[in-house]
């Protein structure tokens, strides 16, 4: 098989710019390893940023997250008994964001690619990739019983963290990486949101986020330690210690309902410095990971594959490969931001099991000025809604 672009993995990355890349008259093959099934149900992110979502409606692919994703122009902070509400749009000019579940727009993404006869294997595990540094990089890669070769001008891993791209890459990259001494357990639960937008609280006994997934679908979180297990919470346990870390000074209510999944979300930080080499290039999670508290992952894939694709038109129509000589350290600027706030809202709401009484009094002065002065508060606004797209 030959292409312009190869493409390893079928999450929002790879599906994305596979997009990108067909609006613009570019061919690309999508590998995914995992079947169509189980792209389209493992949960992932449900925050998009404003860019993300201006992204997928120029690329046609944002008619039902329009119809049905649910924009919130705010979220809520609780710490010490106290409620604060953060206005996105006042701080920042009109921007927002929008909870539209990462498995919803990898179906949307996906009935388009197929729709239009774009080349999407799924079940069709990368084994290699070779000739980084030639002018015609390869994917060996399985697919229906028996291995095949795609042969590509360039080669991008949007594989994760496990994928095979990383591999091609010299011993000379570097890796940065943290890994926090704390976990999320999330539930899903058939009941409607308590409250109409997200609410991150800071409690002494550790984190806690409720957010949803739909008017009648709500998504709960509960800091743990690293090594919890699922299993060990009961349903009744998990409500009652959400009912204690979301309490609040007035007659809110926390609503329960029948618990439909749980899971446990471990907390890391990562990047990978380049994410080029070659011809071969990397996007989301096969570069970067951060810790869910800012709701960055899914949205700095999209800012990978938007500068990428960019640098790919402009290679074709211009004939310069600047844009993507300099496509690593383009994205690695937007990424350090995402990491800076990542890392800066988990510290802040987290309890550290190494905590002392003054780093509890530390969060809360830092809180307090997060909500008494405007600046601090914007702050947090114009990085939650998103970073540019081109920075």
């Amino acid at each position: 098989m030959r292409t312009t672009v190869g493409i390893i993995g079928a999450g929002p990355a790879g599906l994305l710019l596979a997009r990108l890349l067909h609006n613009a008259g570019i061919d690309s093959v999508v590998l995914e390893s995992r079947d169509r099934a189980y792209v389209e149900h493992r949960q992932r992110a449900g925050i998009l940023e404003q860019g993300t979502v201006d992204v997928l409606r120029a690329a046609g692919a944002g008619a039902r997250m329009d119809r049905e994703g649910l924009r919130h122009d705010g979220i809520e902070l609780r710490f010490a008994g106290r409620r604060h509400r953060v206005d996105f749009p006042a701080l920042t000019g009109g921007r927002s964001v929008t909870v539209y579940a990462q498995t919803e727009v990898c179906k949307d993404l996906i009935a388009r690619r197929l729709e239009e006869g774009g080349p999407l294997l799924f079940e069709a595990e990368a084994l290699a990739v070779e000739d980084a540094e030639s002018e015609r990089p390869r994917v060996r890669f399985r697919h229906a019983g028996r291995q095949d070769v795609l042969e590509c001008a360039y080669v991008v891993g949007c594989d994760g963290f496990r994928g095979v791209t990383r591999g091609v890459f010299p011993t000379s990259s570097r890796v940065y990486e943290r890994t926090y001494p704390y976990a999320w357990l999330g539930i899903l639960a058939d009941v409607a949101p308590s409250h109409d937008e997200l609410v991150y609280a800071r409690h002494d006994r550790g984190f806690a986020l409720l957010s949803m997934r739909s008017p009648s679908v709500s998504r709960l979180y509960l800091q743990v330690p690293a090594d919890t297990d699922a299993d060990d919470w009961t349903d009744e346990a998990v409500w009652d210690e959400l009912e204690r870390r979301l309490e609040t000074g007035d007659d809110w209510r926390l609503e329960r309902g029948p618990v439909t999944q749980k899971s446990v979300t471990p907390m890391r930080s990562y990047v990978h410095e380049p994410m080029r080499h070659g011809r071969v290039l990397l996007a989301g999670d096969a570069a970067h990971i951060v810790p869910p508290t800012g709701a960055k992952g899914l949205n700095l894939a999209v800012g990978d594959v938007v500068t990428l694709a960019r640098a790919l038109v402009h290679e074709r129509d211009t004939g310069s490969s600047e844009l993507l000589e300099t496509y690593s350290a383009t994205c690695l600027r937007r990424v350090w931001q995402a990491e800076r706030f990542s890392y800066d809202l988990t510290t802040l709401l987290h309890r550290d099991p190494a905590d002392t009484p003054f780093d509890a009094r530390l969060q809360l002065a830092r809180l307090d000025r997060i909500t008494s002065h405007r600046g601090a508060e914007t702050d947090l606004a114009e990085a939650y809604t998103g970073f540019p797209l081109d920075a």
